[in-house]
């Protein structure tokens, strides 16, 4: 636990002022935003939204998986999540090169062959959101009469673009 000290003195004091124990796992604004684990990314504040409002789901890529819809499926029909928006961003490592170069840039910095995990690049950004938001309206597991979007966010200026 060494390495952690800093991430349980924090928590230490968010306890202090913790002021959210009177929220429900309902997603109170009825929305799941489906996002890339880029830190630049902060889903509430670019939304003016608070915690309880949205359910954030995020990978690499902000891509729609199988662990994903599954997500989505317990989403739509036990937590309130009626409109879902797909969001991934620019200057995502994952739109930086193909499938093999990811794996071969992983392997050149710490000798591991991860060749056997598919990392899902994305060579076009917008024919992935594409992609990823028809996968998602044809899901036939989610709830019915879900909304489905997708928007990028731009990292170098804040700007959330419909698509």
């Amino acid at each position: 636990m060494r390495g952690f000290e800093d991430i349980f003195s924090a928590n230490r004091r968010y306890v202090e002022d913790f002021q959210s124990s009177e929220l429900t796992g309902q997603a109170a604004r009825g929305l799941a935003i489906v996002t890339c684990i880029d830190s630049r990314i902060a889903p509430l504040a670019i939304m003016g939204m608070q915690p309880g409002d949205a359910k954030i789901i995020r990978n690499a890529g902000a891509r729609v998986t199988e662990d994903v819809l599954r997500t989505l499926v317990l989403a739509t029909h036990l937590l309130n999540v009626s409109r879902i928006l797909v969001m991934p961003h620019t200057d995502c490592r994952m739109a930086s090169g193909t499938e093999s170069e990811i794996h071969a840039a992983i392997f050149e910095k710490s000798g591991v062959d991860t060749r056997s995990v598919e990392i899902r690049t994305v060579r076009d950004p917008l024919k992935a959101l594409e992609v990823d938001l028809d996968r998602i309206r044809s899901f036939p597991l989610l709830a019915a009469n879900i909304e489905v979007a997708g928007a990028i966010f731009d990292v170098s200026t804040g700007a959330l673009n419909p698509i």
